[in-house]
């Protein structure tokens, strides 16, 4: 379970301020798949960071009685400078896994060549997305956090990426952000939507993708 409890996150820039999370508080449920949906630049990306520790709150706090994931497709989330391979070494053993093991898994699964033991700089945003979400799938957490992976590469990676993150998704949750309404039908179980710096929890995936699509078009026809 993950409990966001008076969390506000705001930014500051040539003397504008932006709100991305205003005083939220929120449950994501343990073992359910959330669709965290809303329009771009709404902050989504930045409340995975929040919620994965890799940015500090404004105020307020983040609390859970599990493991997250770092955000899976944020290239923020692999070192530049390191091959593919010395990446999947470091975080296997920051997190005590078998080294050699997670190495064989992740290079079968994103799919990367010789380019897995070239920088991570020289790759691709769909490079780094397989390479991140391999490295993910590889360990066990009790929630993972997706940003827009399996739109990283064709429809045969796409569906194997879906097939791995199901059977993952058996015996723990995630919170999952993309673009496409069909793969959130399919990957989401229930939704959140965060508009205007607040977030509205919804057990049922469709009823948020309503939500969304309806503040999508009241957006469209104020501009």
């Amino acid at each position: 379970m993950i409990v966001l409890r008076n969390l506000t996150k705001t930014f500051e820039f040539n003397g504008t301020r932006k709100t991305v999370a205003d005083n939220i508080n929120a449950v994501f449920p343990t073992g359910v798949s959330v669709g965290l949906l809303g329009r771009n630049g709404a902050g989504k990306s930045t409340l995975l960071k929040v919620i994965a520790g890799t940015s500090a709150p404004t105020s307020g706090e983040v609390l859970t009685d599990g493991n997250i994931s770092f955000p899976v497709g944020l290239a923020s989330s692999m070192h530049p400078d390191m091959t593919g391979a010395q990446n999947t070494r470091f975080v296997a053993r920051i997190y005590g896994a078998e080294t050699e093991e997670m190495i064989r898994f992740v290079q079968a699964f994103a799919e990367l060549g010789d380019h897995f033991e070239l920088p991570v700089r020289t790759y691709s945003s769909g490079m780094r997305s397989r390479l991140s979400f391999g490295i993910n799938m590889a360990l066990q957490f009790d929630t993972y956090l997706i940003d827009e992976i399996t739109a990283a590469g064709d429809a045969a990676f796409i569906e194997k990426s879906r097939r791995v993150f199901m059977a993952r998704m058996e015996r723990a949750g995630a919170i999952f952000v993309s673009h496409s309404m069909p793969q959130m039908r399919n990957m989401c179980q229930a939704g959140a939507v965060l508009e205007n710096g607040k977030l509205s929890y919804y057990d049922d995936i469709n009823e948020a993708i309503a939500v969304h699509e309806r503040n999508l078009k009241q957006h469209r026809e104020a501009s």
